[in-house]
């Protein structure tokens, strides 16, 4: 499991998850990068990703949903805020209706991905942050910090398969 470490701060709205890879930042920062390689660790693996749009540029979008185990889906986007490859990367991170659009009852996540290479590894902080307490709280009881600790161990498997390490 690459998380090292999980904390949640009420203080400041934000809840960080920290894991450890095998592999140096460029091509830990494909995670992110290449959709296909996204839609094998976004998500907890009863709840895999498919992504229907990733226009990765400052100001672009990404759709998504999420398919449960009973064939539910939870569908989702993203607005990319910074893009610095490939060491930092920021989106908004919300929920979406059905037609993708996004759901405004409750506000988007801010997401702060940082990767950062620490002696033949690198270390990825993804830190999340809430607009209120309540929706920090929310979250958290809808599963967001065990299924992003489940979403990261997905991680290392994909890292290791040659066939997935591209140039984007």
């Amino acid at each position: 499991m690459p998380v090292i470490s999980s904390t949640k701060s009420p203080e400041d709205l934000t809840l960080t998850i920290t894991a450890e890879f095998a592999a140096d930042p460029a091509r830990v920062w494909q995670l992110w990068a290449d959709p296909r390689q996204l839609e094998r660790w976004w998500g907890p693996p009863t709840w895999p990703a498919t992504f229907t749009r990733h226009d990765f540029v400052v100001g672009g979008k990404a759709g998504y949903f999420m398919t449960g185990p009973a064939g539910e889906k939870a569908p989702g986007w993203w607005r990319f805020l910074v893009i610095e490859e490939p060491s930092r990367l920021e989106f908004e991170d919300g929920f979406a209706d059905d037609d993708g659009e996004p759901d405004t009852s409750m506000g988007p996540a801010g997401i702060l991905v940082r990767i950062e290479e620490s002696a033949e590894r690198s270390t990825m902080t993804i830190v999340s942050s809430f607009e209120s307490v309540e929706a920090m709280d929310k979250m958290i009881e809808m599963g967001m910090e065990e299924g992003m600790k489940l979403a990261l161990g997905q991680a290392d498997a994909i890292l290791a398969d040659s066939t997935l390490a591209t140039t984007l």
